[in-house]
């Protein structure tokens, strides 16, 4: 079934995480072998549909070659609910080829083993997720023709759009809901990134479910956090188990205190299976209460805000340069090997 990235499945957070190796040392340029980027948003539209990924299938085990334009629709309709503004399914659809062009140029440079040669993954705990045009009819059914129509008219109208900083593609990275400010992307995956700064983004707070409750037993926590943790003692007092002990500027938990051991709040938030790491803890009666606030790791766009700027009016390129600090948005025209 669709990820949605947890504004209406309550199963999100597993597809939440940019793979760690998205930040990992890049060549420097675009992907020589795909595609060269112009340096402003002004020229001839690009001639994507020559161009493809090569695709790790997490279901099948196998890789496919996908042209590009199908691959980024399957991308927005997995990641994004076809009901959200035209514009703001642009912007997942610049952000998603964006992020996929990152990769095919990092796995250029430096083959991951378990992608068996593909550019990119299908597996959302990974990457970003992806349906096939069959599992989409599957699971719109009867609207299957609408929506695919309305994701199709906006990733049709932006293909040859990217997202760059400094001449270089941004590592994209985007979530569901943020806590109303997004994260830096230092408090996540430790490390600093121009455009990856803290902004407002106030129009989550108005989202479904933007505030969850998590109640855990105490014997539940106590089997995650061993299973996360090395070395742990328990003290009799669960009360004692858990304690906040700094957050960040976006007022995340940055680190917390577990049975006396320093830990990141992502790595609380992985072992427990919290929607954010936006939350807070209590203790009573035998159980833990975690109150948390937006869904995923809050770093870059966020799905729901980018939703809602659309609905006031901004456009695609307007919120991608709102959420990634001093991006410009470029035209990408594809190259053959003759030109190379």
């Amino acid at each position: 079934m669709k990820h949605y990235f947890g504004i209406f499945l309550g199963i999100a957070f597993l597809i939440m995480s940019i793979p760690c190796f998205a930040f990992a040392g890049t060549s420097g340029s675009t992907p020589k072998e795909t595609m060269s980027a112009a340096s402003s948003s002004d020229g001839q539209a690009a001639e994507n549909d020559t161009v493809s990924f090569k695709v790790y299938n997490h279901k099948t085990g196998k890789v496919e070659t996908i042209a590009a334009g199908d691959y980024i629709k399957g991308v927005v309709a997995a990641e994004m609910p076809a009901s959200y503004h035209t514009e703001a399914l642009k912007a997942q659809a610049v952000a998603a080829h964006t992020y996929a062009l990152k990769m095919k140029e990092q796995q250029a440079a430096a083959p991951t083993e378990s992608l068996k040669g593909a550019d990119i993954s299908t597996d959302p705990s990974t990457s970003q997720s992806y349906m096939s045009i069959s599992e989409l009819k599957e699971f719109y059914g009867d609207q299957f023709d609408a929506n695919y129509k309305k994701i199709s008219d906006a990733v049709d109208a932006v293909l040859d759009k990217v997202i760059l900083c400094d001449g270089e593609l941004i590592a994209a990275a985007f979530h569901a809901v943020s806590g109303g400010t997004t994260e830096d992307a230092a408090n996540v995956w430790g490390r600093s990134l121009s455009y990856l700064k803290p902004v407002l983004s106030d129009g989550d707070l108005l989202a479904p479910n933007y505030e969850a409750k998590t109640e855990l037993a105490s014997a539940d926590v106590k089997a995650k956090l061993s299973e996360a943790f090395d070395g742990l003692t328990f003290p009799e007092d669960p009360a004692a188990w858990l304690t906040i002990t700094s957050i960040t500027e976006s007022k995340s938990v940055k680190e917390a205190q577990v049975c006396g051991k320093t830990v990141a709040g992502t790595e609380l938030r992985e072992a427990l299976g919290l929607p954010s790491t936006y939350f807070t803890v209590s203790y009573a009666d035998g159980k833990f209460t975690f109150d948390t606030k937006g869904k995923g790791h809050g770093v870059g766009m966020s799905q729901y805000g980018a939703d809602y700027l659309a609905r006031q009016g901004k456009t695609y390129d307007e919120i991608l340069k709102y959420y990634y600090t001093g991006v410009e948005i470029a035209i990408v025209k594809a190259n053959s090997e003759a030109d190379q």
